[in-house]
């Protein structure tokens, strides 16, 4: 499973660095979507399937109101390249390397997967404390709705917004041609 997860990771970083660098915005907006997709995957390979539904939401209307955009205007990048690549190629691979260094380190201090690693919740999770202190039977509806709450009134609101945004970009009614 790690060597799935590095893959992936590999996999953004090269697809961000060739979406700076290519000339067409339109493989630009594509690789975006790939990074976005495979930030979906690492979700779902994290068993966190809420934030991979709304990784892929967001990223589907993202990736149509690019798209849609760019075909509304140009499809080439009309900013001057500089001649410097040789020192942002540089930077950028020793930001890499750094950046994988301190990942290592990090995960490595992290307990096994499925451990957990901080013990806060266990005593509000317990089958005997559970309804007293969220009144729910379930554990999935307590820690969603009780204990996580505003994040999940975040996530709507996010899903909520994205919505907005391709309506408002796709509308008919109103365009001026």
């Amino acid at each position: 499973m790690l060597i799935i997860l590095c893959g992936l990771i590999v996999l953004m970083i090269l697809g961000a660095f060739v979406a700076l660098e290519a000339a067409s915005l339109l493989s630009s907006a594509v690789l975006l979507g790939i990074i976005g997709f495979s930030l979906t995957a690492i979700f779902l390979i994290l068993q966190a399937p809420d934030l991979a539904i709304v990784q892929i939401v967001v990223e589907t209307l993202s990736l149509v109101i690019f798209i849609t955009a760019i075909l509304k205007t140009t499809s080439e990048d009309a900013t001057v390249r500089a001649r410097a690549r040789v020192p942002f190629l540089v930077i950028a691979g020793v930001f890499v390397v750094l950046f994988m260094l301190a990942m290592y380190w990090a995960l490595g201090s992290m307990p096994p997967f499925g451990q957990p690693s901080l013990r806060m919740a266990g005593p509000y999770l317990t089958p005997e404390a559970l309804p007293r202190t969220t009144g729910a039977a379930n554990f999935v509806t307590a820690v969603v709705l009780d204990f996580r709450g505003y994040d999940t009134l975040g996530e709507a609101a996010v899903l909520f917004t994205a919505v907005m945004g391709v309506l408002a970009v796709l509308r008919k009614i109103g365009r001026k041609h």
